[in-house]
């Protein structure tokens, strides 16, 4: 798979763009999940510019698609991966150079296998944001049985409003210029170690809409909010990567998501962005004002029961996204257009029933956009790629080739 970039956006026309794909997939059976080669292709060109010749590192949890890594990180401008699981991180490393584990790990099989691999320790990063983590490494494979281990520390980028409180999710410990450098001491001087990178992802902006439908007031204020916690962040940042330059030299500081890849590319102090959600571009990002991605991941399932003459029910459809529970987690029915859930029902399980649907019949499709982008891949085993209209290859998920890392 190649992504050219696109000369045209046939999915600013759903009347074209959808029938296209039901008659490219007549033949498969559902559910199925495609992956349109233009539509992914716009979205890689699109984030690039967007970060402003700042290198992106791909977030594999948005994609659990290794043919689709694969293709994106041979666009220039991409580089390495941000992994989610050490076990991944692992199996990901095979074949590509530079994975960053996103997350602490405590699997002390991983641990060991890196620990144990010269190759694997000099491709593989994990992540950190207290000694307690360093000491599970140490337990599992002492620091002179092992290779040196690779180490990122994580800077919360939350934001400490005085008027709204905390804002952000809550991950590392590690706020201040002090607590950031104390733990880089602590790393620098303890035998087993190297500290390579910072990582600090500002996820009150990456991660939140600021044009929610329908609530205009709320969303000026979360303009406030991400202009002003933008601000903070860079800033606080900048001293945190100030100071660590008087212990050590990092290879890298990377910030960001593909909700804030503009804001986090106007930082001097990054010099590398993690983004992956905007390759398959769910449903979640047709609320911000400054990117729009094309629906590149798609999914369809078949209606299977009329229930009266102006519903119908499809087979499955309670693929629902992390995160607070919220009519947001639900897909999209995407088309045909008009269709609607159920109040009491929503999205099920084994059946979904829709309102809206009097012209759909037994035996119909329905297209379904998820509202995050990995999560899909977990549904799956493969994703039919389609280019000029026709299926060129089935490409396997995680999940296709047996791997359920989370």
């Amino acid at each position: 798979m190649r992504l050219t970039r696109p000369v045209t956006e046939p999915w600013l026309a759903p009347q074209e763009y959808w029938p296209r794909l039901s008659e490219s997939t007549a033949g498969l059976d559902t559910p199925f999940g495609t992956i349109d080669t233009e539509a992914l292709a716009f979205n890689a060109h699109d984030m690039l510019r967007r970060a402003q010749g700042a290198p992106i590192r791909v977030a594999s949890k948005s994609v659990r698609v290794r043919g689709v890594i694969d293709a994106v990180l041979a666009l220039p401008g991409y580089r390495g991966v941000l992994a989610y699981t050490l076990a991944e991180a692992l199996w990901l490393a095979e074949t590509i150079d530079d994975v960053v584990v996103g997350y602490p790990s405590v699997d002390r099989t991983s641990i060991v296998a890196l620990g144990s691999s010269a190759l694997l320790a000099s491709r593989v990063t994990i992540m950190v944001d207290s000694i307690e983590q360093l000491d599970v490494v140490d337990a599992a494979v002492p620091p002179g049985r092992r290779e040196n281990i690779r180490v990122c520390i994580e800077l919360n980028a939350s934001w400490k409003s005085r008027m709204l409180g905390y804002i952000g999710v809550f991950r590392s410990p590690v706020y201040t210029v002090d607590q950031a450098t104390e733990l880089a001491r602590a790393i620098v001087s303890r035998p087993g170690f190297t500290l390579v990178g910072l990582m600090a992802y500002e996820s009150q902006i990456a991660g939140v809409v600021n044009r929610p439908a329908g609530k205009p007031v709320i969303g000026r204020v979360l303009d406030w909010m991400q202009k002003n916690s933008g601000e903070e962040i860079i800033h606080r940042r900048g001293e945190v990567v100030s100071a660590l330059a008087n212990l050590t030299e990092l290879e890298f500081v990377n910030g960001g998501g593909t909700g804030s890849l503009e804001l986090t590319a106007s930082d001097p102090s990054v010099t590398e962005i993690a983004a992956g959600s905007g390759l398959f571009g769910p449903h979640l990002f047709d609320g911000y004002s400054h990117f729009q991605p094309a629906p590149a991941a798609a999914f369809a399932l078949s209606v299977v029961r009329k229930p009266t003459p102006q519903m119908a029910t499809m087979l499955g459809g309670g693929w629902i996204a992390s995160g607070p529970p919220a009519p947001d987690r639900l897909p999209l029915p995407v088309w045909p257009p008009g269709l609607g859930f159920v109040t009491r029902e929503m999205a099920g399980e084994v059946q979904t029933p829709l309102t809206g649907a009097g012209a759909l019949s037994v035996g119909d499709r329905v297209w379904l956009r998820h509202t995050k982008a990995g999560e899909l891949s977990e549904h799956l085993n493969e994703f039919a790629i389609v280019e000029d209209g026709k299926i060129t290859e089935m490409m396997p998920t995680y999940r296709g080739e047996g791997k359920a890392f989370l």
